[in-house]
């Protein structure tokens, strides 16, 4: 057993030279070593916002009364107020003394590209210089933010654009509740308006997990978000021993787990870190999660033309899911310049998706939106198109 890339100690934001893995349709790829999450710290950390402080230890000038925390709590995330000035219930020499000493917006700047169908990508400028991304989804009813973790993607999965990026390096909690509050400020909306959060943008969730989950309980928090647990997702490549710790943590989130393949030679193919953890293995952590959080995992399938695609496939992952109440979303694959890859035929999708079907498994078919402004799943690559 080798979980090399589920027990590594959290780093700190660390930076790294980008790799872009080769990727070819039905060629065989070098297991590729399993990334490691301790890399050497940057020369040049992130400077730490006041997003990135908990809650009950935020700062405050000498002799203000405790009263003003509360206060500035709800400034900052009911009101996602990002300039001190802007907080006309504080003193003005609190507000001073904010814009004096402390940084409240994590981005130095933020973009936008709108797509036809509504949704809008946003591409954020850290205040190191390096970028992220965001795609904000409005649909009847209710409003969606995906969110990145990562500056980039240590996995390194082949079909996926933000892969062939490499890994820069983690993002913070503050930077990663900043992406919901600035989609906010941008679209004007209220910050509490967004009831449903998915991490499936940049990034490993579960390898940056200690600031991943403390983004996670901020936005749960009454006085910040208030969003419901059960309504935010964390999408992982899979990693065992990570699916454990998050279903300990007594949380009823949604896990989505990247399978992308039944069988360990297909997998390995497409995503080189699976080396580091069978997919037997990864279904025992989700029969794990099932019993433990009581909630059903939501298995992600992008379907790759002449991969992964054969009604073979689905009969075998059919019979791997069996009894563990998953449901398998069927992704299309979303093209991009240089992946080598082609999305299946619609009559390949439906076929495929029948046999789970006639097989007892909960199983649909996901469009993803955003795809002609670069924020479709698998296409976040900090395009620079113009932006609105």
């Amino acid at each position: 057993m080798n979980e090399s890339l589920a027990t590594q100690t959290d780093p700190a934001p660390t930076t790294g030279a980008p790799g872009v893995p080769a990727a070819a349709a039905g060629a065989t790829r070098a297991a590729a070593p399993a990334v490691r999450a301790d890399r050497p710290l940057p020369a040049r950390e992130p400077p730490r916002t006041l997003l990135d402080v908990p809650l009950d230890e935020l700062p405050l000038p000498e002799g203000a009364p405790a009263y003003r925390r509360a206060q500035l709590v709800d400034w900052l995330y009911v009101k996602a107020a990002a300039d001190p000035r802007a907080m006309t219930s504080l003193p003005l020499a609190m507000r001073e003394w904010l814009a004096a000493e402390h940084v409240l917006d994590p981005f130095e700047s933020v973009r936008r590209f709108p797509s036809r169908d509504g949704s809008v990508r946003y591409l954020f400028t850290l205040r190191d210089g390096q970028r992220t991304e965001a795609v904000y989804m409005p649909y009847p009813g209710r409003r969606t933010v995906c969110v990145s973790s990562m500056v980039g993607c240590p996995a390194g999965c082949a079909f996926c654009a933000t892969g062939a990026l490499g890994f820069g390096r983690n993002l913070t909690r503050g930077e990663i509740v900043g992406q919901v509050l600035a989609v906010a400020r941008h679209e004007g909306i209220e910050p509490r308006s967004v009831r449903n959060l998915v991490l499936m943008g940049m990034g490993e969730a579960l390898l940056n997990y200690r600031e991943a989950l403390a983004a996670i309980r901020t936005l749960i928090d009454p006085r910040a978000l208030a969003m419901s647990p059960r309504r935010i997702t964390v999408s992982t490549v899979g990693l065992p021993s990570r699916i454990r710790r998050l279903a300990d943590e007594g949380l009823p989130l949604v896990l989505a787990v990247s399978l992308h393949a039944p069988d360990d030679e297909t997998r390995r193919r497409i995503i080189p870190t699976a080396l580091a953890n069978p997919v037997a293995e990864i279904v025992e952590a989700m029969r794990y999660w099932r019993e433990r959080v009581g909630r059903r995992v939501t298995i992600e399938y992008t379907l790759l033309a002449g991969v992964n695609d054969s009604d073979e496939q689905a009969r075998e992952l059919a019979d791997l899911v069996r009894g563990l109440g998953a449901h398998v979303n069927l992704i299309p694959f979303n093209p991009w310049s240089g992946s080598g890859f082609e999305q299946s035929s619609r009559r390949r999708t439906e076929s495929f998706k029948a046999v789970l079907e006639r097989r007892g498994v909960s199983v649909s078919v996901r469009f993803s939106r955003g795809r002609d402004a670069g924020g479709a799943c698998g296409q976040l690559a900090l395009r620079g198109a113009r932006a609105v």
